[in-house]
C-alpha cells in the first residue's frame, strides 16, 4: 500500500461561517452529504459558537439533527469553551475540537481573552471530553504570522500545542490563519513543533491569501505531515484578518496527491463537482484552480480531457 493523507474538509464551518447571506440548514446538509459522497470521511460540520458572535453558525443544533450516519464518517464540531461543549454533546456530538491562538493579540481581538485564559478555557473541557469518551482536536491559529504582530516564534506555537495535546487532543491542527507563510517558515514551525509534539499528530490548516497554500503543503508533507484542513471551493477567511483569503481549496489538494501518487479516497470529479454547485448557490465561482480548470475544460472543446490524467 501506497502513501495516503487524510483529508480534514472544514467547509461547512470553516468555509461558511463568515457568508453574509444566512444560508439554509437543508443547504449545508446538503453539501455535507455531497462531500461524503465525493469520499471525505473527516467532516467538520458546525460551531457551539453564540448565535450574536457568529450569526451563521445558529442551526448548529438543527444541522446535527439532520446529520446522516455513514460508516466510516466522522463529524467533528467547534467548540470554544464550555458552555459550547455542553451543548455540543446535548446535539450528540462524537468529536469536539478547541481552538487558541500563538499571538496574544489575535486571541484578543478573536475570543476576548488572553492565549492562557483560552488555554484554561480548555480544562474542563477537555476532562470533560475524555470522561465521556468523545474525541478533542486542537486549533492552533495564527502559527506563521498575525495581523497585528507580524511573525510568530515557532517556539511559542510549539509551547501551545504540547499543552494541547497534553491536555488530550489526538490531533494539533496547525493553522496560517491569514495565509503569509511561506515553505522556509513552514519548514521552521514543523520542527520546532515536532520537538515537542509528535508529528504524526500534527496537522497542516494553510490559507491560500498568497497563493502560497500549496506549496506550503508540499513542504509539510515532506516533513511528514500526514493530514491537511482544506475547504471545498476555497470557501472561507476570517474576520480578524484583512484579506485573508479561504483555506487551501479541497479540489487542488486532491489533485495534487493524485498527481504525485498519494492516496486521498476522494473522487476528484464529483468534488469538483460539489464545489460548483455551492459556489453557484452562493453567487460566485469557485476559489479553487482546479476547479475553474476542469469545469472550463467540461465545458469547452478540447482534444484532451485532465480527468482522463486522474
Amino acid at each position: 500500500m501506497g502513501e495516503r493523507v487524510k483529508i480534514v474538509e472544514v467547509g461547512p464551518r470553516d468555509g461558511l461561517q463568515n457568508e453574509k447571506q444566512i444560508i439554509d440548514t437543508s443547504i449545508k446538509l446538503e453539501l455535507i452529504e455531497r462531500l461524503v459522497a465525493a469520499g471525505l470521511r473527516n467532516i467538520e460540520v458546525t460551531s457551539f459558537v453564540s448565535p450574536k458572535w457568529i450569526p451563521q453558525m445558529a442551526d448548529q443544533s438543527a444541522v446535527m439533527q439532520g446529520l446522516k450516519t455513514h460508516a466510516g464518517v466522522s463529524y467533528s464540531v467547534l467548540t470554544p469553551n464550555l458552555q459550547g461543549f455542553e451543548a455540543a454533546v446535548a446535539a450528540d456530538a462524537k468529536e469536539v475540537a478547541v481552538f487558541a491562538a500563538a499571538s496574544e493579540t489575535f486571541s484578543r481581538k478573536n475570543i476576548n481573552a488572553s492565549i492562557a485564559q483560552s488555554l484554561e478555557r480548555f480544562v474542563p473541557v477537555t476532562e470533560q471530553a475524555l470522561k465521556l469518551g468523545l474525541k478533542i482536536r486542537g486549533y492552533v491559529s495564527c502559527v506563521l504570522g498575525c495581523p497585528y504582530e507580524g511573525e510568530i516564534d515557532p517556539r511559542r506555537v510549539a509551547q501551545i500545542s504540547k499543552e494541547m495535546f497534553d491536555m488530550g487532543c489526538y490531533e494539533i491542527s496547525l493553522g496560517d490563519t491569514i495565509g503569509v507563510g511561506v515553505p522556509d517558515g513552514v519548514k521552521r514551525l514543523i520542527e520546532s513543533v515536532g520537538a515537542q509534539v509528535p508529528v504524526e499528530t500534527l496537522a497542516g490548516h494553510f490559507h491560500d491569501t498568497y497563493g502560497m497554500a500549496v506549496a506550503n503543503v508540499v513542504a509539510a508533507y515532506a516533513l511528514g505531515i500526514r493530514t491537511f484542513d482544506a475547504s471545498v471551493a476555497g470557501l472561507g477567511g476570517c474576520p480578524y484578518a484583512a484579506g485573508a483569503t479561504g483555506n487551501v481549496a479541497t479540489e487542488d489538494l486532491v489533485w495534487l496527491f493524485n498527481r504525485t501518487g498519494v492516496e486521498t479516497g476522494i473522487d476528484l470529479k464529483q468534488l469538483v463537482d460539489c464545489a460548483v454547485w455551492i459556489s453557484k448557490y452562493l453567487g460566485r465561482s469557485p476559489q479553487s484552480r482546479v476547479a475553474q480548470a476542469l469545469n472550463s475544460t467540461r465545458a469547452a472543446p478540447v482534444n484532451i480531457d485532465p480527468l482522463k490524467l486522474l
